[in-house]
């Protein structure tokens, strides 16, 4: 699995005119996942997401979690992050996962995130063509790779 996660102070996605998720101070949290992919990649990405202390204290130092802050999370399933670019001009998306797959493996993702905050998680829609807006702070954006562990 790989998220992209930018600290936000709000973002929202829409799908057909509607917003299906808003949050204010939180993550955007952009996942994709591959065909190979399971139970602990979910563990330790949804850990690592929770936990990583990258929200400032009162010294403007990144030492809090998004727990310390009382954060919100907006996820976004995004097959592109498997994007294969090395060859030609066209990306190839063929490790990413099918949506029979990913389907079953977002929602798992999503239920132990929220577990793990302790609040209920925003999110777009699997495979609709969404809209979304955030307004990065920082800007703080992180990269990670649970086959990676990085």
């Amino acid at each position: 699995m790989r998220a992209v996660i930018q600290r936000v102070t709000k973002a929202k996605v829409t799908v057909n005119d509607e917003v299906t998720g808003e949050i204010q101070k939180g993550l955007l949290v952009l996942l994709g996942i591959e065909d190979a992919d399971g139970e602990e990649d979910i563990q330790w990405l949804v850990r690592k997401i929770v936990q990583m202390r990258i929200f400032n204290d009162e010294q403007q130092v990144m030492n809090l979690s998004l727990l310390d802050v009382d954060g919100a999370i907006l996820l976004i399933s995004q097959f592109t992050l498997h994007a294969a670019t090395k060859k030609g001009n066209r990306p190839s998306y063929i490790r990413a996962a099918k949506p029979g797959v990913a389907i079953p493996l977002y929602e798992k993702f999503k239920i132990n995130l929220a577990n793990e905050l302790g609040k209920n998680i925003q999110s777009g829609i699997f495979g609709a063509d969404m809209k979304v807006e955030l307004l990065n702070d920082g800007p703080v954006t992180i990269l990670l790779d649970s086959k990676n562990k990085e």
